[in-house]
């Protein structure tokens, strides 16, 4: 019993069909670079059409519009490849041109409406999970792979990484026992599966187990560090263990010894490298060099047509470092781009605007304002496009900011809502001794 993910239109040769195999077991398990690979795949045999497919899909996973152009040459090959419009490879190209056609809505129902019919197409589950969370559509981040789980069994290649999906969906959507006993079942299957880490990680994180996720990550590094696409983000986790424990200088050497000095600054890790300066900040800690230097990072980055979550990591950075150029050019971009999208399609629109002027407020020091911008969108700060964890930044932020200004009751009832989350938390308990 095997995965459904050869397209029965390839009549390459099995050596180029393990190589697309390898290749996608490099992007479940984020290891290694499997955008290169596939290319040096598809230069070999350029008329490999799980390769086309595959290529598409990692560019449409990573929502990198800077791959656009190789996206478009692989849907075209699949149509020339393959006439027939009703077959699977025909559909991939369907649902990565919609991503191209910037309908990421459409996109996520057609790799949807694939898995309906190939629920053990690994490749489509693998991209629908991906827009899933990025259109914050936290039920579907679980369901959509429940709807699949049948089909599938330990015998299965992949199982490990469709487990850890499963898991992760669980634990956005609050079912913290059941995601960790999923990712435990993923782990046994493959004990070094960097997503079900970061499930586990994310579970102790909100369960403020603090030490036992210090505990954890340091058991399992070998599996992460310096090994996989996730290496910075799981650092990311352990620094926010650092700041749960109210331990802000073991916290500050993560972001030096593991974050900083990334070979890769991706979008990606720039707003881990952004979202830990900030928590830094708010908790009296100088950073400004730092800010500085990863400033330097994001203003060399081309920030047209990529997600708000992106945008308002890089508005930390620029406040932060006190760039006000490069905060106004950003800011000067909002109204361009949500005429540009549907807002039905997008439901952190709303949001992204009052969450960068909050920001602003605070890194100049108007908290008075940030806490008046965040109480006007408090109640949608789930669709920041990340996920609880990263959504908690905002509530972080609220409740320094109403603390700094001296609005006592509104400080008061923020941070009795964390502590209630989180009552064994050092740093709440940290909150409620300045209450006082």
């Amino acid at each position: 019993m095997v995965a459904d993910v050869v397209f029965t239109t390839d009549k390459a040769d099995r050596d180029s069909i393990e190589q697309c195999k390898r290749v996608l077991q490099l992007l479940l398990t984020n290891r290694g670079n499997p955008s290169f690979e596939i290319d040096r795949v598809l230069s070999d045999d350029p008329e490999l059409v799980f390769g086309h497919c595959l290529r598409a899909a990692l560019i449409v996973r990573a929502d990198d519009f800077t791959a656009r152009s190789k996206v478009a040459a692989s849907v075209t090959a699949i149509e020339k490849i393959c006439p027939d419009i009703t077959s699977r490879a025909r559909r991939h190209a369907s649902a990565a041109r919609a991503w191209l056609d910037g309908d990421q809505a459409l996109a996520v129902e057609r790799y949807g409406a694939i898995l309906t019919d190939y629920p053990r197409d690994l490749l489509a589950l693998v991209v629908a999970h991906a827009i899933d969370f990025r259109l914050g559509q936290r039920r579907m981040l679980r369901d959509r792979v429940a709807q699949v789980m049948s089909e599938w069994d330990s015998t299965a290649a992949g199982y490990a990484s469709v487990l850890a999906m499963y898991a992760f969906g669980l634990e956005e959507n609050g079912h913290y026992r059941r995601a960790e006993k999923v990712a435990r079942r993923a782990l046994a299957l493959d004990p070094r599966h960097p997503g079900a880490i970061h499930v586990i990680a994310h579970v102790m994180e909100m369960q403020g187990r603090a030490r036992e996720g210090l505990e954890f990550l340091a058991a399992t590094e070998s599996a992460w560090m310096d090994t996989t696409g996730i290496s910075v983000h799981l650092a990311w986790h352990r620094a926010l263990f650092h700041l749960d424990a109210d331990d802000s200088r073991s916290a500050l050497a993560v972001y030096d010894a593991q974050i900083s000095n990334t070979e890769v600054w991706d979008l990606s890790a720039l707003s881990d490298a952004s979202a830990l300066l900030w928590r830094l900040q708010l908790r009296n800690i100088r950073v400004h060099e730092r800010w500085q230097m990863l400033a330097a990072r994001w203003q060399m980055k081309v920030l047209t047509d990529v997600r708000y979550f992106y945008i308002a990591h890089a508005i930390m950075a620029f406040a932060a470092a006190g760039r006000t150029a490069g905060v106004r050019q950003l800011l000067s971009t909002l109204p361009h781009i949500q005429e540009g999208r549907a807002t039905a399609l997008h439901p952190d629109d709303a949001l992204i605007l009052p969450l960068c002027k909050a920001l602003i407020a605070f890194a100049y020091g108007d908290y008075a304002g940030c806490a008046e911008w965040l109480g006007r969108v408090r109640y949608i700060a789930h669709r920041c496009g990340g996920s609880l964890a990263q959504c908690d930044l905002i509530h972080l932020t609220f409740t320094e900011a109403a603390l700094r200004a001296h609005k006592a009751n509104l400080a008061r009832a923020l941070v009795a809502e964390r502590t209630a989350q989180k009552p064994a938390s050092r740093l709440n308990r940290a909150l409620q001794r300045r209450l006082g």
